[in-house]
């Protein structure tokens, strides 16, 4: 048998030569003077046996204080001291038994392991919002949370090797810079893409589980209607918030049409006709399919009509303030009632909500406030009828809607008495 003094004493000569250390392993100088182990051994294959070889790796001295990482590092680009390599021999031997060949293993594993890293979590999560059965908005919505939070930390790491502390990462970060809902909304996708995976074996375990209480419960009510003195403080707010205008006219644009958000941030100037004082929102934009048709107050054509001279020349209402040829993104909210330091108190989901119910209690038929917030009637034919017939009170409710918002603006929600009341 050969001890570590044999191996790093070999010196090269001008032909190969081979120290044997039994059981088939060898160390084999080379003239180059590169020292290679090598396992030989005969495999049967049906009635015949055949002899074969398996390079191991090179001959190395360990470094003098190298930590487990380094090992390992050494050992999968195949260094291997003396003790070492007769490890990798047993572990040979133990395949030979079996009646597998050692190096076709190996390539085996080197293939399996390329695979592996080929399947990356930003894959496997894009695999499985395509098979949401989603509106594109909403999946499209999810993939920007994603390309934003997610993918930056873990998108290129392979899936199988995501562990909890790389989730956990994730959370902290995106609950500190952009809240716990949207750590809660990551939390919950990446727990379903975990969940793919591991269906197609592509993973074992759920990384997100072990952390998920790691973040403190979202106690934001983001669906509370807000009372008109809140409605007022916070249009005051963003008055005077002084950020980018394109942002303080779409979030206003939203109150005053109460539409949903997403439905305000990718208008285009195409859908409106300002001298009729309509936006026909297209199907393809509207979480049920259907073309909405909304009429607009006298301040919201005003807003449009001011804003037409600074973006008029793009596609959308709202352009992003990076890309142009985009629309802004529903993010750009969240960021300005966080200055403002709403954020925890109110979304902007809360306001078709409070919308809903501030105008069922200024005795608005709520046939005319559901059809504006495009809530499906269930009846086709009364739909059809609702449609026709609620345009124009739809017009006068949401003038008065408009009314009422700037009243509570300025503070004199107390002294306004709705126009006209009628049964629900």
């Amino acid at each position: 048998m050969l001890n570590d003094t044999q191996c790093r004493a070999a010196k090269p000569k001008d032909k190969p030569y081979k120290l044997s250390d039994g059981k088939g392993l060898h160390l084999e100088v080379k003239p180059n003077g590169v020292k290679a182990w090598r396992y030989r051994f005969e495999l049967r294959e049906g009635d015949t046996t055949r002899e074969s070889m398996f390079a191991i790796g090179e001959y190395c001295i360990a470094p003098a204080g190298e930590s487990a990482d380094e090992t390992k590092a050494r050992k999968a680009g195949r260094r291997f001291t003396l003790a070492e390599a007769r490890d990798e021999r047993i572990k040979a031997r133990a395949l030979v038994k079996q009646g597998i060949n050692p190096a076709q293993n190996r390539q085996l594993d080197r293939i399996k392991l390329e695979q592996e890293n080929a399947t990356t979590f930003e894959a496997v999560a894009r695999e499985w919002l395509a098979l949401r059965d989603w509106e594109e908005i909403t999946k499209t919505r999810r993939l920007n949370m994603l390309a934003r939070v997610v993918f930056p930390k873990i998108g290129a790491l392979p899936i199988r090797a995501i562990i909890p502390a790389h989730i956990l990462d994730v959370l902290n970060t995106s609950a500190k810079k952009n809240g716990l809902t949207v750590a809660a909304e990551a939390k919950r996708t990446m727990s379903k893409v975990f969940e793919l995976a591991i269906s197609t074996l592509r993973a074992e375990a759920d990384p997100v589980h072990p952390v998920r209480n790691a973040i403190p419960k979202n106690k934001t009510q983001h669906k509370r209607p807000l009372s008109s003195d809140e409605i007022g403080q916070l249009l005051r707010d963003v008055a005077g918030h002084g950020g980018r205008h394109e942002t303080m006219a779409a979030f206003n644009l939203m109150w005053l049409t109460l539409c949903r958000p997403s439905e305000v941030v990718d208008a285009e100037w195409s859908e409106f006709d300002l001298d009729a004082a309509i936006w026909r929102i297209p199907s393809g934009r509207m979480k049920k399919r259907k073309e909405h048709v909304l009429p607009l107050p006298i301040q919201a054509v005003e807003l449009l009509r001011g804003i037409k001279g600074i973006t008029g020349r793009h596609v959308h209402v709202f352009p992003g303030r990076d890309d142009k040829e985009k629309s802004m993104d529903v993010a750009s909210f969240r960021q300005m009632l966080k200055v403002l330091n709403w954020a925890g108190r109110y979304s902007p989901h809360a306001t078709r909500t409070t919308g809903s119910t501030r105008l069922n209690e200024m005795g608005f038929s709520s046939d005319w406030i559901e059809r504006q917030l495009a809530h499906e009637e269930p009846n086709k034919v009364r739909s059809t009828y609702n449609h026709a017939k609620h345009m124009d009170d739809r017009a006068t409710m949401m003038q008065q809607w408009a009314d009422m918002l700037d009243a509570w603006t300025v503070n004199e929600g107390s002294n306004v008495v709705p126009i006209k009341r009628t049964a629900a």
